[in-house]
């Protein structure tokens, strides 16, 4: 058996939707709704606040501006009359309920990314779609471990402090595939060619140096540095951006 493994969907549901033609099981790597793109500044966030605000904050951000970033999004926002974790919310609902549209008569395996809230996501899995955030599965006579969250930032609900990460790693135990939304904390693996802002998980690289799984698999870091390489004795690989390219990775047993 094969699986296909995709991340960073980020509300791309017809996409998600056509894979169940693809015969293979389907891992999903975590960040299935469409906060902000950064691309378009399309998304749940701009919604709600508006786009012209999102492009300002966004700008700062891809310019290394991180501080000024958050001050003007707290400016601007201390005036809105919105409610605009309310309709944050209720946008991210929205989304997930097409997500499980998308994902019916699809089989396989979901954790959560930082812009997913874990809750709402395990809510609207639809038949055929487990769970896996902190579970082991043997797969083909391999042991994958799952893990989900994403590295803290912004206070996003997906998000993972290094303690918990740590030791939700630790629960694992050794795995011959380790399956995260984040990458370890190696720069080729975890650095952003656009912003330059590192996403990497010290916990992650920790695991890796510890337990040896031969490989693993993971996503967030839309233009990363190097898509694979081997850390240690590990082959890490970038399964990819799936709302901008509408693929991912195959897995095959020992291949």
């Amino acid at each position: 058996m094969s699986a296909l493994l995709i991340a960073d969907v980020h509300g791309a549901f017809d996409a998600l939707a056509d894979l169940a033609e693809s015969g293979h099981d389907v891992i999903v790597l975590g960040d299935l709704v469409n906060l902000i793109d950064y691309r378009s500044c399309e998304g749940i966030v701009p919604d709600v606040v508006g786009a012209e605000l999102i492009r300002e904050v966004v700008a700062l951000r891809m310019a290394g501006r991180d501080l000024d970033a958050r001050s003007r999004w707290r400016d601007a926002t201390a005036t809105l009359d919105a409610d605009i974790a309310s309709g944050v919310a209720a946008g991210m609902a929205r989304q997930y309920g097409a997500m499980s549209m998308a994902l019916g008569g699809i089989s396989g395996l979901v954790i959560h990314g930082n812009v997913d809230d874990p809750e709402m996501l395990r809510a609207h899995l639809p038949e055929g779609m487990e769970w896996a955030d902190g579970a082991t599965r043997t797969i083909d006579d391999e042991v994958f471990g799952f893990v989900g969250g994403g590295v803290p930032r912004i206070g996003t609900p997906g998000e993972v402090d290094d303690d918990t990460m740590r030791a939700k790693l630790s629960a694992l135990g050794p795995v011959d595939v380790l399956c995260t939304h984040v990458p370890p904390a190696v720069p080729m693996l975890a650095e952003d060619t656009i912003g330059g802002r590192s996403k990497g998980s010290l916990p992650i690289r920790e695991y890796l140096e510890a337990f040896a799984p031969r490989m693993h698999y993971y996503g967030d870091v839309h233009q990363p540095r190097a898509t694979r390489m081997v850390f240690d004795s590990t082959l890490c690989v970038n399964v990819g951006y799936f709302r901008a390219t509408h693929r991912g990775v195959i897995h095959t047993a020992h291949g």
